[in-house]
């Protein structure tokens, strides 16, 4: 069905109410046993708690009324895809707990993501609550962003460009060649000095985009399966769109949201930048660099 803008103000609330209630489980947890599961070629990937499960039974039921009123699909990390996304108008997608790892250790850099895509991957809502941080961003497509009900106004761009990743990348076999790829850019575009802010999961990551912009996040593509999944840049497209940024694959394309084949985005990478001039530099590198 077409949503109005009224449709979309109710389903933005809900998200935002899903992923706050969400995070404040996770919030007040820690996990008693930790599992491994099939995911991408990362450990991060391959773990998961009763927490992650929690989170999601508690977003479920916050979300299935929406899902029969206005006919919604379903994607979600912790439970079988049953492909609705490809038969629904739109779907929710949903990572319950992003940044497992850094949870189990009790580091910072964990997030609970909610966001609505339309079945051809576009996003349309988002919302991404920080446990530690206590911080709630949500967007709707068109409408802007907002950080704890406020409109997100950007402030003046600091100094230098800051190039933020994951946790994976300390074990990146590529790292060194990416931070001097970056380097490059900043000279280029006058943004130097670049500072590397590396930790937590991919959410939080790519949140720290537009929140400490001028910045970039990049993941190159790569033949094992990984670079995150849909759930992890559905609702953080949204919001960095709608703050003023990028969120494409390296060649510039969008995200594939809702590709039939696979969830992982090693295939195509991804680039999110803080502005339109730092994302075509970085996907120019990033394209030729495969």
């Amino acid at each position: 069905m077409t949503l109005s803008t009224a449709d979309e103000t109710v389903l933005a609330d809900v998200a935002v109410r899903a992923a706050r209630t969400a995070g404040a489980i996770v919030a007040s947890s820690r996990p008693q046993s930790v599992e491994h599961k099939d995911g991408g070629h990362s450990h991060a990937s391959q773990v998961v708690t009763e927490v992650d499960r929690r989170s999601q039974a508690v977003i479920l039921e916050q979300l299935e009324p929406t899902r029969r009123r206005y006919g919604l699909g379903l994607l979600s990390e912790e439970q079988e895809d049953d492909g609705s996304r490809h038969a629904c108008e739109h779907f929710w997608c949903i990572d319950p707990l992003d940044g497992t790892l850094p949870f189990i250790e009790g580091e910072p850099g964990y997030a609970v993501s909610v966001a609505l895509v339309d079945r051809d991957g576009t996003p349309r809502i988002g919302a991404v609550f920080d446990p530690v941080e206590g911080r709630l961003l949500h967007a709707i497509r068109g409408r802007g962003a907002f950080v704890n009900g406020r409109r997100w106004s950007a402030p003046a761009p600091a100094a230098g460009l800051r190039l933020t990743l994951d946790r994976g990348f300390a074990q990146w076999r590529r790292r060194g060649e990416v931070v001097a790829a970056i380097e490059s850019i900043a000279v280029e575009l006058g943004s130097t000095p670049v500072t590397v802010v590396a930790g937590g999961g991919a959410v939080i990551a790519a949140c720290r985009v537009f929140l400490s912009a001028p910045a970039c996040f990049v993941k190159l593509p790569k033949p094992e399966r990984g670079g995150g999944s849909a759930w992890d840049y559905a609702a953080t497209a949204c919001l960095v769109t709608e703050a003023g940024g990028v969120a494409t694959d390296v060649h510039g394309a969008p995200l594939p949201l809702n590709d039939a084949t696979s969830t992982f985005m090693n295939t195509r990478g991804v680039v999110i930048a803080s502005d339109a001039r730092i994302a075509a530099a970085v996907s120019a590198w990033a394209s030729s660099a495969g």
